[in-house]
Formats: C-alpha cells, sequence, structure tokens
C-alpha cells in the first residue's frame, strides 16, 4: 500500500512538472519571439540545398524566413545568408529590420543561414519578385559566399549551366551538424528546436556572456591552431577570431575560390538584368570579414597567435574586395560599403561575445543598418 501511494505521487509530482512546463512555454511564446532563440529546422532541397522544414516554423513565416508574416507587398526585400538573418541577435535588430525602422519603408527579411549568391539568385527571381518590391538588397558576405557559389555550383546538377571547370565531386551541405549519437544528444537537438524554455534556461542567461568573455579571453589555449585575441583595453576592445577558416575561403591562390568569385560575379550580373527588367532597383551591402574590421590592430601583429594566417587573410581580402567593387563599378550595380563606419565603431562592442561565433551582434547590425540607409537616403537625395 506504502509503495502504491509512493508511485502515485510521484506520477502527480511528474505530471505537474510537465503541465508546467508547457504552461511555461506556452508563456514564452506569447510574451517572446520563439524565433529570437529556436534553431531553425531544415529539410534537404535540390535546388537552394536546404529549405525550413515545414513542421518547425514557430516565430517564422510561412515561407520559414524570420518575419512574422508573409505580406502582400514589401518595399524591400534583402536578401542573404546568417548576417542577414540576423543570428545572435534579435529578429528586431537585424539590419533588414532596424533599416525599416531607419527608413519608415517595409523591408522583408530573406537572409538564411548558410545560403550564398546561387540561393540569392534563386530567391531573387522567384520569392522575391513576387512581393513587387521598389528594391532588392543582397547582403554579400566576403567570408564565405565565394566558396559557397562554388560548392553549389559543382555540388547540386541544378546549377551545372554555370560550371566552366570540369565536373568534380563535391558536397554542397554546409548545414549538416554532426550526428547525434546519444539519446541525451538527440534530446538537446529536439529541444534547441521546439522549446523556447530550454534555450532560455541554458543558452539565454548572462552567465553565458561571462563565459563567453573567458573563452575571448582564452581563445588560443581553448581552440588552438584555430582561434586568437585581440585586447586593447583603451579602446574597449575584447574580440576573438578564428582567421584560418576565413583565409582558406578567400584564398586568391585557390583555382574553385576564384571560380566561385567567376560565378558570384555572373549571378549578380544575372540577378541585376532581372531586377532592370522588372523595374525594381538591385544594390548589394558588401559585408566584411571580422578580421578585416579589426584589421587596423590585427594586421602585422607578431604578439598574436596565428598572426601569419591573419596578414594572409587581410592581404586576400583586400583582393577580393577590389575585383568584386571593380566588376560591379564597371557593370553599374549600385553597392554599399560598411566598412568604414564598422571600422569606426570597434570600441562599441560589434561581435557576438564568443570564441566560436564571429557574427555581429546587434551593434554591428545596427551599423550595417545605418550605412545602408544613409546610402538609400544619399540616392534619394541625387535624384
Amino acid at each position: 500500500m506504502k509503495i502504491k501511494k509512493v508511485l502515485i505521487n510521484l506520477v502527480v509530482f511528474l505530471v505537474s512538472i510537465a503541465i508546467g512546463l508547457l504552461l511555461a512555454e506556452f508563456g514564452a511564446r506569447l510574451v517572446l519571439n520563439p524565433s529570437d532563440f529556436l534553431s531553425l529546422e531544415v529539410v534537404s532541397d535540390p535546388v537552394l540545398g536546404i529549405v525550413p522544414s515545414p513542421s518547425a516554423m514557430a516565430g517564422f513565416d510561412e515561407w520559414g524566413f524570420r518575419n512574422r508574416v508573409v505580406p502582400a507587398t514589401a518595399d524591400i526585400v534583402a536578401v542573404g545568408d546568417s548576417h542577414t538573418y540576423g543570428n545572435t541577435a534579435r529578429m528586431k535588430e537585424s539590419w533588414p529590420y532596424v533599416l525599416g525602422n531607419l527608413t519608415g519603408q517595409h523591408v522583408y527579411n530573406m537572409g538564411m543561414g548558410g545560403y550564398g549568391p546561387n540561393q540569392y539568385f534563386q530567391l531573387t527571381k522567384t520569392k522575391a519578385l513576387s512581393l513587387k518590391p521598389r528594391m532588392i538588397i543582397w547582403g554579400l558576405y566576403m567570408g564565405d559566399d565565394f566558396e559557397g557559389a562554388f560548392s553549389m555550383t559543382y555540388g547540386l546538377e541544378h546549377w551545372a549551366y554555370l560550371r566552366a571547370l570540369p565536373p568534380q565531386k563535391v558536397d554542397p551541405d554546409v548545414w549538416e551538424a554532426p550526428p547525434s549519437d546519444t539519446w541525451d544528444k538527440r534530446m538537446r537537438v529536439w529541444l534547441s528546436r521546439h522549446s523556447v524554455v530550454y534555450q532560455l534556461m541554458f543558452h539565454a542567461w548572462i552567465g553565458n556572456r561571462v563565459k563567453g568573455d573567458i573563452q575571448i579571453r582564452s581563445a588560443s589555449r581553448f581552440y588552438p591552431g584555430v582561434a586568437t585575441s585581440l585586447i586593447v583595453p583603451e579602446k574597449h576592445i575584447t574580440e576573438a577570431f578564428r582567421p584560418y577558416g576565413m583565409f582558406t575561403r578567400l584564398d586568391q591562390q585557390n583555382p574553385d575560390i576564384r571560380e566561385g568569385m567567376r560565378i558570384t560575379f555572373e549571378l549578380l550580373k544575372q540577378t541585376d538584368e532581372i531586377c532592370r527588367q522588372n523595374h525594381v532597383q538591385f544594390m548589394v551591402v558588401v559585408i566584411p570579414t571580422k578580421e578585416m574590421v579589426f584589421s587596423e590592430y590585427l594586421e602585422h601583429n607578431s604578439e598574436l597567435p596565428l598572426d601569419d594566417v591573419i596578414d594572409k587573410l587581410l592581404v586576400n581580402e583586400r583582393s577580393a574586395r577590389e575585383q568584386t567593387f571593380k566588376f560591379m563599378t564597371d557593370s553599374n550595380i549600385l553597392f554599399v560599403d560598411p566598412l568604414r563606419a564598422l571600422k569606426k565603431s570597434v570600441g562599441q562592442g560589434l561581435y557576438a561575445s564568443s570564441a566560436g561565433d564571429m557574427h555581429p551582434n546587434k551593434n554591428g547590425y545596427r551599423v550595417i543598418a545605418e550605412t545602408v540607409a544613409g546610402a538609400l537616403k544619399a540616392r534619394e537625395g541625387s535624384k
């Protein structure tokens, strides 16, 4: 009898906890935007590589992008990768959202992590134009978009028409996560995609900022041969960098990267032509790597671990930027370069407090949005 009573009490206790968690989840979703916390579940696609899973749309719009709803029309559509999506920041802190607030125009965010020029092009001529915008803006990230163009073109048959090199085996899947081989890992992955309460409890507390600061200061020890730190107290700079990966994705001696640049330029040209045919303005915001933003403090700094890699990265990124700007200038494609504004703001904490995530935070995205808004205002004033 005593055992039965204990079991009943245990069941009541567990049910109470379950009901409490469900109510907490319901309340959290009412008060908070789930897309600010949940990881987006994706499925494979033969054209785009991946698309949002229909089973995981909480906080995202019907197309799976980071907006409340898909509007009938939009003034501006921003197309890009995780830097346009707004990784490490809330929906309303992403640069497209801030741009909308600054300009008073309706800006639709069509950013998706891992996307590149091929996906930008496909989304532009399909979904973006269907919103009848006056302008489409690409967020072209120097850190990996050229590599992404190569991987998609040579990894998916849909893009074979863009190839100029002999066919080769390339894996286009930049989204594949390490396999969750234990039940607890599988559970954590599932919760990260479906529970706001879980994300709040384990990934959104102030303790994570303290953890990030520790990671940054010890980046070369935590990630030997991969990461390094820059600490300049008088300039309020405490940042980590992962330059090796950036260098390999911008290496101008690598024929795959040069081919990715050629493909990117071709897609930029085609996009501009399509936009002109539809009486839509086309603009590109060129988002630099974190290393380029802090180049004044990083370049030729022999006291830093990986200083040789940083120097090579900066040389190659400058070359890639020059080629990109020349192509767009010669092609009469409008572009915006927020590098100068980002450089002026390096002491304002522009990037995520982490040695593993190199995305901007809300401050960095705001600088990008302000630069684009300034360019739009100047353009309107010149008419």
